[in-house]
């Protein structure tokens, strides 16, 4: 079992760039895949993107060629770097974990969740 803490959420100007973060525990991270999502007020959470143990990513139509998802291995980290950011990226972000392979883009191959944190942008 792994627990996710997601950090560095908070408020940018349309344009501008976030990195966020997440620490895991528990359990030997390099074997899982990593993931975001993120939901805004009264939608489902969406799939953001992912790696795999592998370091094989996947990333939402959506946020392709803006964001960047990677993993450090030795800080049980994973982190989503966010450039050109739009208000509609404004939600909150979850980090997720999956012992599968090659997971996907549904929520349910994603048994471990973060808290989230909030993303604001401005237009």
């Amino acid at each position: 079992q792994v627990q996710l803490v997601e950090s560095g959420g908070g408020l940018v100007q349309a344009g501008g760039s976030l990195r966020l973060s997440c620490a895991a525990s528990g359990d030997t991270f390099s074997t899982y895949a990593m993931g975001w999502f993120r939901q805004t007020p009264g939608n489902e959470r969406t799939f953001v993107a992912r790696i795999t143990s592998g370091s094989y990513t996947m990333y939402a139509d959506s946020v392709k060629g803006r964001f960047t998802i990677s993993r450090d291995n030795d800080k049980s980290t994973v982190f989503l770097q966010m450039n050109s950011l739009k208000p509609e990226d404004t939600a909150v972000y979850y980090c997720v974990a999956s012992r599968r392979l090659s997971p996907g883009t549904e929520m349910i191959e994603y048994r471990y969740w973060g808290q989230g944190t909030q993303v604001s942008v401005s237009s």
